[in-house]
């Protein structure tokens, strides 16, 4: 049974450690997460951009997948189903679909509008017992069509989202999607720490978490970072994996050509690499 992610997020705040939420694009990204999840006795986030879950076949078909996959794997540790910089209607698609968790993206209107939307996801939201999370400023690169300069997001705005009633709320502090450049200045901590000021308790979500350092990591989560997102970090592995793989022949060795082998070296990749990142977040063994 899959579940919301509000009672793990609200866990891993008091206990000062952050939930991985890991993006999936396929079956074998989900295998390897749910497998990485329960050899790391951790709860897990599985989440899904609006353009993955159409490249996957669509909400429904992911949800089936998901839950199909956690019953046939005999999972035991927590798990929820996310969308990921959703937009409002995608957010509204997921929830009928079976997701047990969303995120409304407002941060690219108006604060007024950002309010009125996320309000009303909110509240469908919680009327099925999904969980909600909510954005405020920019997070730099390009998602499913929004585009940032990585804006920093605003305490007074971030106090008037979390307001609202939502469960986690995601904050820009200088944190960018995919690979981070060479003069990435990191991290804006004076910013977080005047958003947690403000959001007084709100569980924050730190996007675009691949490659940043576990030291910014570390210090993010102490001031109220409790859902890191990975996704560009578990396709770097499972692209060098399987290059590796046909750099060495091996897919012409046998029946190495086989999908299931061909695809077997990035697999093990992003499982590895997830279970090095849970332990890395605190998540390990709090299942």
């Amino acid at each position: 049974m899959l579940v919301s992610a509000k009672e793990m997020i609200q866990k891993a705040h008091e206990g000062h450690y952050a939930i991985g939420a890991f993006n999936t694009n396929n079956l074998e990204w989900t295998k390897s997460i749910l497998q990485a999840a329960q050899e790391c006795n951790s709860p897990i986030i599985i989440q899904t951009s609006e353009g993955a879950a159409k490249y996957m076949g669509g909400y429904k078909t992911v949800a089936d997948l998901v839950r199909n996959l956690h019953d046939k794997m005999g999972i035991t540790v927590p798990v929820a189903l996310h969308l990921d910089h959703g937009s409002f209607e995608g957010a509204k698609a997921c929830i009928e679909a079976g997701y047990t968790s969303v995120m409304f993206d407002g941060s690219h209107y108006d604060i007024e509008e950002n309010i009125a939307k996320s309000k009303e996801i909110i509240a469908l939201a919680h009327s099925k017992g999904v969980s909600v999370e909510c954005e405020v400023g920019g997070i730099g690169g390009t998602e499913d069509g929004v585009t940032s300069s990585g804006e920093l997001a605003d305490p007074k705005e971030c106090a008037q989202i979390a307001s609202l009633g939502v469960d986690f709320l995601a904050c820009g502090i200088g944190n960018i999607h995919g690979v981070y450049p060479d003069n990435w200045a990191g991290l804006n901590f004076e910013r977080l720490e005047a958003i947690n000021a403000a959001v007084d308790g709100k569980p924050l979500v730190l996007h675009g978490g691949s490659g940043i350092p576990f030291d910014q990591t570390s210090k993010a989560i102490t001031n109220g970072v409790s859902k890191i997102n990975v996704n560009t970090e578990l396709q770097l592995v499972f692209a060098e994996a399987t290059r590796k793989y046909i750099e060495a022949g091996k897919d012409i060795d046998g029946k190495g050509y086989d999908p299931r082998k061909l695809l077997k070296p990035g697999a093990d990749a992003i499982t590895a690499k997830t279970k090095e990142l849970m332990v890395a977040f605190g998540c390990a063994n709090k299942a």
